[in-house]
C-alpha cells in the first residue's frame, strides 16, 4: 500500500518584487518577502507529494518559495526528529513530524498564454511532484479548431454560436506515477466571476466599469459573459477527463473553479448525477405514455454514467467525518468552497473495484478573512484562498 497526499493551493499572484503585474499593482521587496515566508511556512504545514498551484506568474518565483520552504523543513527536522540511537527515534510520530524535502521534486509550469506587458500580466499554473512525471505535461489553451457551441433559438430556429477559440487561463495535464500506479492529474483555474466587459473602439476603458455611472444591466451583461466563459471552459476540461477515463485511466482534478459545487460549471467538471432508476423514465423514443427503459438498460445506463463521474474529496470526507463545514473563500459575508479535488470511481469507497480511496481530508483556511472584515486586506499578501488537501491511500497493482 502507498500513502500519499495532494492539495491544491492558489498562492494569489505570486510573482517578484517591483513588477507591474496588474495595472498600478506590485510587490515592494519587504511585501514580497512576507508572501514568500507565508507561503514557504504554508507548504511545510501541508508538505504534500503533490501540489497545484493557480495563479502564479513566474516559475522561478515558485521555485524560490520551495526552495525556503526546505530550508525551514530541514531545519525543522534538525530540532524535532531525535538522533537515530534514542530508543524512541523510531516511533510513528516522528514520522509524521518529518519533513521531506522537495530537492528531487518535479515541476511543471504552464504560462498563460493571454500574458501581456507590465500591467497587463495574466497568471499561469504550476504542479509539484514528489514522484516526477510520466511522460511530458500537457498545456491545453488555444483551441484549435475552436469549441463552436451552437445555440438554438426557442421558436425553433437558429440561435447563433458561442464560439470559444482560447481559455482565459491553461490546463494542465499530467500523468503522475505513484507507487506501481499512474494517475491522470489535471490542474485548472476557470473565469472568474468578474464581468467581463467591452471597451469600445477609440476609448480608454469599458463604459460599465465607470461606477461613478453605474450601470447595472451592462454589469449584469459582463457577469452573463463571465458565466458563459466559465462554463464553456468547464466543457473543455470535462472533455479532457472523459477522454482519460474512456482509456481507464484513474483521474484526480484539482483547481480553482472559481463556483461552488453545485453550479452548473462545476457539474459539467463532475459529470451528471444518475437517476435513481432509469425504469420509471420515459424513454427518448416513446411513442406511448407506458414506453419506459428496461431494468436491463437502467443497468446499463447507470454503469455509463457512474463510469463517468468524479466525486469531490471534500463531500467524501464529510459524509465519514460528519464535519460541518470546509471553504476555501470568504467574501461579503460569503463563505464557500470554489477550490476542488476531485476523484474518479477508481478512488470511491463504494466502488467494488477502487484501487485506492481517501483517508482524510485537510483545509488550511485559518487565514481566511471575509471581505468586508477590516482585516481583508491581510489576504493581498497571504492568499484570498484556502489550500485543500487529500490523504490517499493506494492498494498495490496486482
Amino acid at each position: 500500500m502507498t500513502r500519499f497526499t495532494i492539495a491544491s493551493f492558489n498562492v494569489k499572484n505570486l510573482i517578484g518584487a517591483d513588477q507591474e503585474f496588474y495595472q498600478f499593482m506590485s510587490y515592494t521587496p519587504e511585501e514580497y518577502a512576507w508572501k514568500q515566508d507565508w507561503m514557504a511556512d504554508q507548504i511545510v504545514k501541508m508538505g504534500a507529494d503533490i501540489i497545484g498551484f493557480q495563479e502564479v506568474f513566474e516559475e522561478e518565483a515558485l521555485i524560490d518559495v520551495v526552495n525556503e520552504a526546505d530550508r525551514r523543513g530541514i531545519a525543522t527536522n534538525e530540532v524535532t526528529l531525535p538522533d537515530r540511537k534514542k530508543r524512541y527515534a523510531k516511533k510513528a510520530i516522528f514520522r509524521k513530524l518529518a519533513y521531506a524535502p522537495y530537492s528531487d521534486a518535479a515541476v511543471a509550469f504552464a504560462p498563460n498564454a493571454n500574458d501581456g506587458e507590465p500591467g497587463q500580466r495574466r497568471p499561469g499554473l504550476a504542479i509539484l511532484s514528489r514522484y516526477g512525471f510520466k511522460g511530458a505535461p500537457e498545456v491545453i489553451q488555444n483551441l484549435s479548431p475552436a469549441l463552436k457551441i451552437p445555440m438554438r433559438d426557442l421558436g425553433g430556429g437558429d440561435g447563433g454560436h458561442y464560439i470559444l477559440s482560447r481559455l482565459s487561463r491553461p490546463i494542465q495535464k499530467v500523468r503522475i506515477p505513484v507507487g506501481k500506479r499512474v494517475i491522470t492529474v489535471f490542474n485548472c483555474h476557470l473565469k472568474s466571476k468578474l464581468g467581463e466587459f467591452i471597451t469600445p473602439e477609440g476609448a480608454d476603458f469599458a463604459p460599465e466599469s465607470d461606477l461613478t455611472r453605474y450601470d447595472a444591466v451592462g454589469r449584469a451583461m459582463g457577469a452573463l459573459r463571465s458565466a458563459l466563459r466559465r462554463m464553456a471552459e468547464a466543457w473543455v476540461l470535462r472533455d479532457l477527463i472523459v477522454t482519460e477515463l474512456k482509456a481507464g485511466h484513474p483521474v484526480m482534478v484539482l483547481g480553482d473553479f472559481n463556483d461552488g459545487e453545485h453550479a452548473v460549471s462545476s457539474e459539467i467538471i463532475s459529470g451528471e448525477n444518475p437517476f435513481k432508476n432509469y425504469s420509471w423514465m420515459l424513454r427518448h423514443d416513446a411513442q406511448n405514455g407506458s414506453d419506459r427503459y428496461s431494468r436491463d438498460e437502467n443497468k446499463h445506463i447507470q454503469e455509463a454514467v457512474n463510469s463517468m463521474r468524479l466525486h469531490s474529496a471534500e463531500k467524501l470526507f464529510v459524509r465519514k467525518s460528519l464535519r460541518d463545514m470546509v471553504y476555501t473563500s470568504a467574501f461579503g459575508g460569503v463563505f464557500e468552497s470554489i477550490d476542488q479535488i476531485l476523484l474518479s470511481r477508481h478512488f470511491h469507497p463504494d466502488f467494488d473495484s477502487k484501487i485506492g480511496e481517501m483517508e482524510y481530508f485537510s483545509a488550511f483556511n485559518d487565514h481566511i478573512t471575509d471581505g468586508s472584515h477590516f482585516e481583508a486586506p491581510y489576504n493581498k499578501l497571504a492568499s484570498d484562498h484556502g489550500q485543500i488537501m487529500a490523504h490517499m491511500q493506494l492498494f498495490d497493482a496486482r
